[in-house]
């Protein structure tokens, strides 16, 4: 039989559709990739603890005594970061604040999201600031704070390096001072008014102005910063300022002696 016009014009078309090369798959199933990667993580963190556990000499003790407070006196593990930040930032401020802005700061993520990808996408090329400040604000802020209280707070909250033995009569003479009685601020006077110290006002007012000076100069050469918008740049800003002045706080007590850096009637901060 003789084929048709139409029936000449349609083969191409059928046979272009079957050779068509098959698309790359770009997902893969939870089960039984991504959950048998996480359950070989969790034995080997079992496993690291449990030996661990063995190792370390830890016997329970006897009922606590209220008239006698051990030295060193340490609150759980988990809440050694927090209790090593009482060494530089005051009480309210190391114990509610900081952990007050840890969890709005972590809430507030999902909102400041400019990715179009969505959630759970975690390439470090397509979300570089964001993983970098999470590891930096995980492992430099919080994991070293508590390594830092669990291995190197002896008596009476010193410094002591893992090698060396615990001396409780050890009495470290260290001069703290506010940073207006510091060497390059002491020749203002330390200027008042109603009681609140003027310099570390202005330090403080001019550290976190450094936001808005970035924004004006940037928003015209950064994506990025134009699509977040003052708003959602400001959230930002605030908060990763504000979690950078740890570290800075942190070297400003240990390197200088450097107690306070703003003083009023009513907090130091």
């Amino acid at each position: 039989m003789a084929e048709t016009k139409q029936d000449t014009e349609a083969k191409p078309a059928v046979r272009s559709a079957d050779t068509r090369e098959p698309a790359v798959a770009d997902r893969v199933h939870v089960w039984p990739y991504l959950v048998r990667n996480e359950f070989i993580a969790s034995i080997i963190v079992m496993v690291i603890l449990t030996v661990w556990s063995i190792t370390i000499d830890a016997p329970l003790e006897e009922a606590a005594n209220p008239t006698q407070t051990p030295n060193p006196s340490k609150a759980p593990w988990y809440f050694l970061g927090l209790q090593e930040l009482l060494v530089y930032f005051d009480p309210w401020f190391a114990g509610v604040v900081l952990p007050s802005l840890i969890i709005v700061g972590l809430m507030v993520i999902p909102y400041v999201d400019i990715n179009p990808k969505g959630n759970g996408y975690y390439t470090f090329r397509e979300r570089p600031f964001a993983i970098s400040t999470f590891l930096f604000g995980f492992l430099f802020l919080w994991v070293s704070l508590i390594i830092t209280g669990v291995f190197f707070r002896g008596p009476g909250w010193n410094l002591f390096w893992p090698w060396e033995a615990w001396d409780p009569h050890l009495v470290v003479a260290i001069t703290n001072i506010d940073l207006s009685a510091w060497g390059p601020f002491k020749w203002m006077g330390n200027p008042k008014i109603f009681g609140v110290e003027m310099i570390g006002f202005v330090l403080i007012f001019l550290y976190f102005s450094t936001a808005v000076v970035f924004y004006y100069l940037k928003r015209d050469m950064s994506d990025a910063i134009r699509q977040l918008g003052p708003m959602r740049y400001g959230i930002v800003a605030f908060l990763f300022l504000t979690m950078m002045s740890l570290p800075i706080k942190i070297i400003l007590r240990l390197a200088f002696n450097i107690k306070n850096v703003w003083v009023t009637p009513w907090f130091n901060i």
